[in-house]
């Protein structure tokens, strides 16, 4: 199942929406150790046209994935499908010997994550979810400053991730229950769920949160906005927000014993991100520059299938966020707290 170091890995990427177009395909060209060599959708003439665009040789249409699979040149799969669809692609591939990265939230349901973890380890092949930021200079600088202890003991952690839904613009499935599991919260949210805990180092043990849809009639199976609260071992919180409803903004503070860090924005990949910290009683200020986030999680996920080794951010975590997020879900709809169970 694994290959040899020496041996770029080939990849087909499965979904070719506007994710996959603007940053997923390009990013091979920038990537040392992995190569696109077919492309996955449902439209098979776009297939075709990006293709060309990109000079990869093989194109199928999603009707014939296991033609795709079959070929000897594709050792794994990027999937960047809307998450309800990312187990029966996860699926197939891992009984076809392929390895997957797929795109965040890992599934629509803990129920298919679990499916999809499953399968990949009865398979023997890699699943990682494509959390970006765990290559991205600004988180790992922050981790690093947490883990350092320059910053104390851990108190809280304030975050948000929102984007403002525009009908006609933005992407139908992201108000669908069924393919995309939930709102920003599945959305965006994620990324402020998966971030905290890594970055903190520990994983939340209950979740408290309230959502709303102020319309109604647009945001029928899914929420308009939600606020939660996270609660830590440690006693430490996160308190996130995520909504449809607001200009796009993200932001991360940390507060802890002994100083603070502020990164804005925190998630998005094409703006310059800030950070301002104040340690030991001194203010630092650092800019980080916009750089291409995917090519690092295709070299990390390449490197680890050539080496035959596992990866940090693997199919567990995404797994593990999805019941963190149903656990937040769970709370609102209660309206009160909500345990967060093991693996």
């Amino acid at each position: 199942m694994f290959m040899s170091s020496a041996k770029k890995i080939g990849f087909a990427v499965v979904g070719l929406g506007s994710i996959a177009q603007s940053s997923v395909l390009p990013a091979f060209a920038r990537s040392k150790h992995a190569k696109l060599v077919a492309v996955v959708s449902r439209d098979k003439e776009k297939a075709a046209r990006l293709t060309r665009k990109f000079e990869v040789k093989n194109f199928y249409s999603q009707s014939e994935y296991a033609a795709c699979l079959a070929n000897s040149e594709v050792s794994a799969v990027y999937i960047a499908t809307p998450p309800g669809e990312h187990a029966i692609s996860t699926i197939a591939s891992a009984e076809a010997g392929k390895h997957v990265l797929c795109e965040k939230p890992l599934a629509a349901t803990s129920q298919q994550s679990a499916q999809m973890v499953e399968a990949c380890h009865k398979h023997s092949v890699l699943l990682m979810t494509a959390y970006r930021k765990y290559f991205e200079p600004s988180i790992v600088y922050l981790k690093k400053l947490i883990q350092s202890g320059d910053l104390g003991r851990m108190d809280a952690m304030h975050t948000t991730f929102s984007e403002l839904y525009r009908p006609g613009v933005s992407p139908a499935w992201l108000i669908d229950k069924t393919l995309s599991g939930g709102g920003p919260l599945t959305d965006l949210g994620v990324y402020c769920v998966n971030t905290t805990r890594w970055i903190a180092g520990e994983n939340p043990v209950e979740a408290s949160a309230q959502s709303w849809a102020h319309d109604a009639s647009r945001f029928r199976t899914v929420e308009e906005g939600i606020s939660f609260r996270l609660h830590f071992p440690s006693g430490m919180i996160v308190n996130g927000i995520s909504t449809y409803s607001a200009a796009p903004s993200s932001f991360l503070y940390v507060q802890g014993a002994k100083g603070w860090a502020m990164l804005s924005p925190a998630y998005p990949f094409e703006e310059e991100r800030h950070l301002t910290a104040k340690i030991k009683g001194r203010i630092v200020a650092r800019s980080f520059k916009v750089m291409d986030e995917f090519a690092p999680q295709l070299d990390a996920f390449s490197e680890a299938v050539q080496r035959g080794r596992s990866i940090e951010l693997d199919g567990r975590e995404g797994h593990r966020d999805i019941m963190i997020i149903e656990a937040i879900y769970k709370s609102a709809r209660e309206n009160k707290p909500a345990a967060i169970g093991n693996l």
